[in-house]
């Protein structure tokens, strides 16, 4: 994911996308019900292992997810919770130990600002297209998405360079460099 997408509450993770969307509306219009029906509906519903992904249109000094939301996260099980907004309660997150990943961080919440547009949605998460189901992965190094239809074909894929990888290792450390190995495993 481009844009700053950075581990608030690390930890690595993979599993199913599940979405919430929400937009910037007039503060009588994003009511508490309003801005939190889809992101709390995604968490009451998931199903253990998913990964939460929360975006907050025209957000990023907005904070959709806060330390009730993410207790409720990982009470269902939930793999991670990605944010491309904000999100609020560090110091709750942090003890509650559930990987979350977002781009800023606000004391402002969503309520009076973003209206709830939909759930289990097609969603633009940090300029990465996101379907419900699709598979996310994450850790320090970021956040990536595989289209569902594409699964089998990455996963054989990120499995071959890691067996190259791991026969290049011990050539690199013997040759005391790289680019002659590199060139002998066709990674120049």
């Amino acid at each position: 994911m481009l844009g700053g997408m950075r581990p608030i509450v690390e930890g690595a993770f993979v599993g199913r996308a599940a979405t919430a969307l929400l937009r910037p509306a007039p503060r009588e219009a994003a009511t508490r019900e309003a801005s939190l029906r889809d992101s709390v509906g995604m968490i009451d519903e998931s199903l253990p292992g998913e990964v939460g992904i929360i975006v907050l249109e025209d957000g990023l000094d907005v904070a959709g997810l806060g330390g009730l939301m993410a207790v409720a996260g990982h009470a269902r099980g939930m793999a991670a919770i990605v944010c491309d907004g904000a999100v609020r309660d560090l110091d709750e997150l942090r003890a509650i130990g559930l990987p979350i990943y977002a781009r800023n961080v606000s004391p402002a919440a969503s309520v009076g600002r973003h209206l709830s547009v939909g759930r289990q949605v097609p969603v633009t998460c940090a300029g990465v297209p996101v379907q419900p189901g699709d598979i996310v992965v994450g850790n320090d190094d970021g956040v990536v998405v595989v289209p569902q239809e594409h699964a089998e074909a990455v996963v054989k894929y990120a499995l071959d360079i890691e067996a190259r990888e791991a026969r290049m290792v011990p050539l690199i450390r013997e040759q005391r460099g790289l680019r002659i190995v590199a060139e002998k495993f066709n990674r120049g």
